[in-house]
């Protein structure tokens, strides 16, 4: 598995995860369900998290793009009270992130390079570009699968977002021409644009 096979596999679950919050009520997105003390009560607190922390760690620190994309989306990313954005706008901001992510991996970066975590500090630790999307990819996972469970929790059956959903199965040999294999529709397993 490499870092652009497992980003595109990440985007095209983010979107299946977005269209099902849509039809959901914006009352159960905003619910305060995570107890007090934490930084992020609701659904929308853990969406605009992750994609603060993507814009952060690739855009900003990564690439050196200053605030990342989050100067067009001003918020408090520390503790983002999201319950104040529409659904729709943090979904904008995540898929604007998204797509810079994209065109990034796009270009093939040097994923050896070595990336300084606090770009003003000389003494700054520093990791591989591949081990800092790593680490963005599995926060995403570690959250996305938070907000399921609070989805679960009020009443609702989440969208099967696991990778096997969206990668391409090959037929064993031994299975070809088998009612399984004919019963496998294409569309099941193609990731949304």
């Amino acid at each position: 598995m490499n870092v652009p096979e497992y980003y595109a596999y990440l985007a095209a679950s983010r979107a299946q995860l977005w269209d099902f919050l849509r039809a959901l009520p914006p009352e159960d997105l905003d619910r305060d369900v995570i107890g007090p003390g934490d930084r992020f009560h609701s659904v929308k607190d853990l969406l605009l998290h992750v994609s603060d922390v993507e814009d952060h760690w690739i855009h900003a620190v990564a690439r050196g793009d200053g605030v990342g994309v989050a100067q067009r989306y001003p918020h408090d990313w520390v503790r983002p009270q999201a319950g104040q954005y529409s659904l729709a706008w943090i979904i904008d901001y995540g898929r604007e992130i998204g797509e810079m992510t994209q065109r990034y991996l796009g270009t093939a970066p040097d994923l050896s390079r070595r990336v300084k975590l606090v770009h003003d500090d000389p003494e700054s630790d520093t990791v591989t570009l591949e081990q800092l999307f790593w680490h963005v990819m599995t926060h995403e996972v570690r959250h996305v699968a938070q907000i399921t469970l609070l989805v679960r929790q009020q009443g609702h059956t989440p969208p099967w977002l696991d990778y096997l959903r969206f990668a391409r199965p090959q037929v064993a040999p031994s299975a070809a021409g088998t009612d399984f294999a004919d019963s496998l529709d294409p569309e099941d397993f193609t990731a949304p644009e």
